[in-house]
């Protein structure tokens, strides 16, 4: 019995590293099946229904707004620690958050240019798209503002934010989803993003922000 207990044990560290390599092979079959059944019929209905996207534009705003806190809060942090104060739990959440977005916005532009899709809709620079032109696809390591659907950067800011918050004020995770749906809805519904970017980038958020704060928590080792 007591070797069973210590084999348990003993595989309890790969625990994380598993639950993620499922996440990461659910949310590529989402963004898959999205890409093949879903993206161009939700895109070309959006198109048809919708007339004034004022309301989904707004709803996904909140990221654009996260970038000017990181900045604050690393000016903040950063001052904290030249006076060697020691961080309140308040400010090494925010740290935290801070830091997940960051990394998330670096990751996110890195695979926009890698897997470099065109977008449902043409708003910047006359780019191709679906509505516009009948593009759709990928066109890995093409680069450009017109070909950065995939994952969405919005997204996978949202989702690295609120899943520092998700662990660390647990109490509020009802508003957590919230927020993470009315940017999602906001994205589709104004057209700027296929449902399979909004997978990607959730997964990639999600990804950045859980590792943030496993890091954050993590010991030195002896």
């Amino acid at each position: 019995m007591n070797g069973r207990t210590q084999s348990f044990s003993a595989q309890q560290p790969y625990a994380p590293l598993r639950n993620w390599g499922i996440a990461l092979a659910i949310s590529t079959a989402g963004v898959i099946a999205s890409d093949l059944w879903l993206d161009q019929p939700i895109a070309f209905f959006v198109h048809r229904i919708v007339v004034d996207k004022t309301i989904f534009v707004w709803l996904l705003r909140l990221p654009v707004v996260f970038l000017l806190l990181s900045l604050i809060v690393l000016a903040w942090c950063g001052l904290w620690a030249l006076i060697n104060r020691p961080f309140s739990r308040l400010q090494s959440v925010v740290l935290a958050c801070s830091i997940s977005f960051i990394a998330t916005n670096f990751v996110t532009n890195q695979l926009k240019y890698a897997f470099g899709r065109t977008w449902p809709d043409t708003w910047i620079e006359n780019n191709p798209s679906l509505i516009q032109n009948g593009v759709f696809g990928f066109n890995p390591f093409q680069g450009g503002p017109g070909f950065a659907s995939f994952p969405s950067g919005h997204v996978a800011a949202i989702c690295a934010v609120m899943t520092v918050l998700w662990w660390s004020y647990p109490s509020l995770r009802p508003i957590y989803i919230a927020c993470v749906a009315a940017v999602a809805i906001g994205l589709i519904g104004a057209n700027y993003h296929f449902l399979s970017d909004v997978i990607g980038g959730s997964f990639v958020g999600i990804t950045a922000g859980y590792l943030t704060r496993k890091m954050a928590h993590s010991k030195m080792a002896p």
